[in-house]
């Protein structure tokens, strides 16, 4: 019986090339030298520093730049409110969204349920199996899926007949 999964994943490496090259570009800017601009990644939350408010826009800007080029999906990125730390300078934090929560993957689930085609679809940890007896109605489910504004980036993986 052929089946899929919906995940929601982000490539690491290319994360950490994108902070790579975003702090490259910073400390080669001219608008940036002699400042403490920059990007320090900590498993799933990324820290811009900057000396102001104008100055860390800009340094977020770059990053974002970076990760759309090495095709990271900037949805996943959830920006905290700035912050100005005790030296007068300003710090924003970014977190990573993976994986598929519990009530993301209920309404995924609903969805499929809802349009009344001939699959099944189960939660497994943080993804959603969709299995069904045709494939055409799964490439269905995967259009309706991408047609649906969901918050989150989703990925259609292992497909199996």
């Amino acid at each position: 019986m052929p089946s899929f999964d919906v995940v929601s994943e982000v490539d690491w490496q290319e994360v950490r090339n994108a902070v790579d090259q975003a702090n490259r570009e910073i400390t080669n800017r001219y608008d940036f030298k002699g400042t403490d601009a920059r990007v320090e990644q900590d498993q799933e939350r990324l820290t811009v520093y900057a000396d102001d408010e104008y100055k860390l826009g800009q340094a977020r800007d770059i990053l974002y730049a970076r990760m759309a080029k090495r095709n990271v999906d900037l949805d996943c990125l959830v920006e905290n409110e700035m912050q100005s730390t005790a030296s007068g300078k300003a710090k924003q934090e970014i977190l990573i969204r993976h994986g598929i929560d519990a009530e993301s993957a209920r309404k995924i689930v609903k969805m499929i349920k809802q349009r009344k085609l001939k699959v099944q679809a189960a939660i497994q940890g943080q993804q959603v199996r969709v299995s069904g007896k045709k494939r055409d109605d799964l490439q269905a489910v995967i259009a309706m899926l991408r047609d649906a504004q969901l918050e989150l980036p989703m990925q259609y993986v292992n497909l199996r007949d």
